[in-house]
């Protein structure tokens, strides 16, 4: 039998134990360590890629901070995604180096499908897509695919001609004008169509501002849509200036309640999933009116639209004043179009009787017949369905009323071969030339 040395002290069979638990427990507690881990981070083949967003800090705080400054307020951020994961070369995008990385040469929403692939899906159906790129440059910028699929869900809007003002206004117009609203549809190199930055904004991508009215004002203002000037008249925007520091913008779509947007938005009514009900990035799901149009018709989906928004509209208010205000909406398209189609057949008479030329606004009266449906027409029917009263009346339908007078007068001198003296009233002529 083996002998003990004198001093040595004999092992326990506690201390064993004690030894072997603790080796476990440190092993379990790496291992949930590692498991909590963001999968951003673990899921990368090497070490430098898991350290990517470290490294394009250090270098974009000294060259670009503020974009450093919104990613690190973002949700991106808030949830581990990298600069890397929106950055890297997605599908057919072209890749270049930067700095030690391979990256795409741009963000488009190929990169953003990845984990919003039903958003990017909703936005290609939605006429935020194809069609508004197409309304300014017709079919000449898109595939053959793109052309069909978009033609499949809005007839007419993508195999279609150039918009001729871009033509007469010339490249530096259409450029700095046009495309920067229309290029919310414009289709990219790698196959993908539009931007969500254009209401997401970039590094902090944030649903927050597409949720506020200036950010669809963008876009949607001035005299041919002026959606955000006739917002801010109604009794929504005004609510919405005096309680916007009592609402939560920033609340997740999936649990957005009308505790956290009492008053609502343009997002609110278009888009959003308030109190369950589900949210979209196709503008057009509740939508049952071709309001753009010079002679408004109701959109195929015309009762499903009309139903989904209805639901948003009755989270506040009641079932008899939502059917009021669509009632009195829809007299008033009916009263417009009536009023438009009555100039339209009037210019088509004397576009038949040789009295205008077949090319576009190169005749006063083309401007004018163009201000009547696309300005004012458009603002009646656009404020009856937003509560806009003044644009219903004054910036609508007296301006119609008035134009109509002009319009008139003008084809009446045409006819009879008579001008105008410049700058007088209407009636006054100077007789024939």
């Amino acid at each position: 039998m083996a002998h003990i040395q004198e001093g040595a002290t004999p092992l326990r069979f506690g201390s064993i134990f004690t030894a072997i638990f603790l080796g476990t427990a440190l092993i379990v507690a790496s291992y949930l360590v590692q498991h909590a881990r963001p999968a951003s981070q673990v899921a990368r083949p090497i070490q430098d890629l898991v350290n990517a967003t470290g490294k394009c800090a250090a270098c974009h705080r000294r060259e670009t901070p503020a974009i450093v400054h919104q990613y690190e307020a973002s949700a991106h951020a808030a949830h581990d995604v990298t600069c890397l994961d929106c950055h890297i070369a997605a599908g057919d995008q072209n890749e270049v180096e930067h700095n030690g990385f391979r990256i795409g040469d741009r963000v488009t929403p190929a990169n953003c499908e990845d984990c919003h692939s039903a958003a990017v899906q909703q936005f290609l159906r939605s006429r935020h897509a194809a069609p508004a790129w197409g309304a300014v440059t017709g079919s000449v910028d898109f595939s053959a695919d793109q052309i069909k699929a978009a033609e499949t869900l809005h007839p007419g809007t993508i195999q279609r001609p150039a918009n001729p003002l871009v033509a007469l206004e010339g490249a530096a117009a259409s450029v700095s004008g046009c495309a920067t609203c229309h290029g919310i549809g414009k289709p990219n190199p790698d196959g993908s169509i539009g931007s969500c930055t254009g209401c997401h904004g970039r590094h902090r991508a944030s649903v927050a501002l597409s949720r506020r009215p200036e950010t669809c004002g963008q876009c949607h203002m001035g005299p041919d849509h002026s959606q955000l000037e006739i917002y801010n008249e109604s009794k929504h925007g005004i609510l919405f200036k005096a309680q916007e520091r009592e609402m939560n913008l920033e609340a997740s779509p999936k649990s957005l309640g009308t505790k956290d947007m009492p008053v609502p938005t343009c997002a609110t009514c278009h888009m959003s999933g308030i109190e369950g009900l589900e949210h979209t990035h196709d503008t057009t799901e509740r939508l049952s009116w071709f309001l753009a149009d010079s002679i408004s018709t109701r959109r195929p989906g015309y009762e499903t639209g009309q139903k989904n928004m209805k639901a948003t509209c009755l989270k506040c208010h009641a079932q008899g004043q939502v059917e009021t205000v669509y009632r009195q909406a829809e007299a008033v398209v009916s009263s417009t179009n009536a009023r438009v189609e009555k100039v339209r057949k009037l210019i088509d008479e004397m576009r038949a009787e040789g009295l205008l030329t077949p090319a576009p606004f190169d005749e006063p009266i083309e401007f004018l017949w163009f201000d009547y449906w696309h300005y004012f027409g458009c603002t009646a029917k656009h404020g009856a369905f937003m509560g806009g009263a003044d644009f219903v009346q004054w910036h609508g339908n007296y301006e119609l009323l008035k134009l109509l007078v002009e319009i008139e007068d003008l084809a009446r001198h045409l006819r009879e071969g008579l001008s105008r003296p410049e700058g007088a009233p209407p009636g006054e002529s100077k007789g024939p030339e």
